[in-house]
This record gives structure tokens, sequence and C-alpha cells, in this order.
């Protein structure tokens, strides 16, 4: 076995203060998660809030983050203060007013053929935040916003089952997890240009938040088990590491004195 490298104090002392650090995230990085999820998705549903605010500025620049990470599209996005929580398209059979009656309403949509799936309508729902009837919709969409949202909820409910939750098997993780939510997206987006397999068919509001409700159950239930197993692993690892270098400080110290 070989001895361990010859250290000096400065470097002790720097070896400490990381070791430190990384102690300290292996301990609370389940709070780092979860603050990082609640803020996730607490910035998507602050975008509408500050529309209906007249605060354009911060909204804006909320969506414009969020656009690169979801598509936006009006007629899949949930609406705050308007007529309806969601406006799905009139395809989708839904008994709620369609997209496409309200939007004929709206300048923004000027011009364009609302019941044909075009380029234009893509990217004209995508910029349109909402308007005074309608509501100001969520930077994120139906069922990002479920997604995410039930990865918080759940999160917080792991803090209590952390210490003994095995995670979920692999098999049951494609079964509930992936399973729903790819059937439901892929025969949507299959049944659309350029595919078009099947009959148009679009997702109604409430199997995107089904669907996106048990995606984010699953991912919490497969991956927090790991992380909290190999975290632990981590803090114990880095607490001999530091005690060790400790005891080389106190040593290197006593010969400085003496």
């Amino acid at each position: 076995m070989k001895n361990p490298p010859v250290r000096s104090e400065a470097e002790l002392n720097r070896l400490v203060r990381i070791n430190r650090w990384v102690l300290r995230l292996s301990r609370h990085w389940l709070v780092i998660a979860l603050l990082f999820l609640f803020l996730y998705i607490g910035l998507s549903l602050t975008a509408p809030v500050l529309m209906k605010a007249g605060a354009e500025g911060p909204a804006n620049l909320i969506y414009t983050i969020y656009s690169p990470l979801c598509h936006q599209f009006a007629f899949r996005s949930w609406f705050f203060f308007g007529d309806q929580l969601t406006y799905p398209r009139e395809v989708a059979g839904s008994d709620l007013t369609p997209f496409e009656v309200y939007a004929a309403r709206d300048p923004h949509f000027a011009g364009l053929d609302l019941y044909q799936w075009t380029a234009d309508l893509q990217l004209q729902s995508r910029s349109f935040k909402g308007n005074e009837e309608m509501g100001y919709k969520t930077a994120l969409c139906e069922r990002d916003v479920a997604i995410y949202g039930m990865m918080a909820l759940a999160g917080v409910a792991f803090i209590f089952v952390r210490k003994r939750l095995r995670p979920a098997p692999v098999w049951l993780y494609v079964l509930l997890g992936l399973g729903p939510i790819g059937l439901d997206g892929f025969s949507q987006l299959l049944s659309y240009p350029p595919f078009e397999l099947w009959p148009v068919r679009e997702t109604l509001p409430i199997y995107r938040l089904l669907t996106g409700m048990m995606f984010g159950l699953m991912n919490i239930w497969l991956a927090f088990p790991y992380l909290e197993m190999s975290m632990r692993d981590t803090a114990d690892a880095v607490e001999a590491k530091l005690a060790q270098a400790e005891q080389r400080l106190s040593e290197l110290r006593a010969r400085s004195i003496g």
C-alpha cells in the first residue's frame, strides 16, 4: 500500500475547504434539487401573472428564457385570468370553446387559416402570449407544467421516505412513466405532417396533464433514491478524507510550534 503524498499546510487547507464544500453539497443535494424545481416551475407560472399586471418586459424575458425548452403553443398551454384555463384546437373534440374561435378575434392571427396545420400557425401560436379575453399563457406547455410540477411535489414527499424508498424498477418506469406519455405524444405527432400515418389526433388537456404527472412522478421515484445512495456514499468518503487531512494539519502545526 502506497503512503499518502506529503502535502504542505497550504495544500491541506485548500483540500479541506474543497472537501467541506463537497460535503455540504452531498448532504443538502435534495434541498438544492427542490429549490431548482420550484424555481423552474414557479417562474413559468409567474409569466402570465406579470403579463396581467402590465409588466410585459419581465414576462417576455421569462418567455424567452423558456422558449428553447418548450414549444409554447398557445393551444397546448395553460392560461390564467381568461375565459378558460386552456384552449384546445377544435380537432381535439373538447367540450371547451376551441382555440380557433378565440384566435379568429385576435389581430395576432390575422390572415391565417387556423384550421390547417402550417408553420405559420405554429410560429404565431408560439409567439402569442395572450390577451384580456383569453388570459395569458404559462411559459411552459400543459404537459411540461404537469411534469415539473409533479416532480417538485414528489420531491417534497421524498423527504419523508428518503431513507427507505428503493428506486423504481426500470420495467415499471417504462410501463408507467415512459409508456403513457410516449403513446399519447407520438400518436399525436405521427398524425400530423410530414407523417400523417392516421387521421389527425390532438391530445386533450386532461391527457397531457395525467401523462405528464405520471412521468414526473416516475422520474423522481427512479432517480432520487439513486441520488440519495450516491450522495450518502460521497459524504462518507469525504468525511474520511477530511478527518485524515485535519489530522495531518494538526501534526504539521504541532511540529511547527515545537
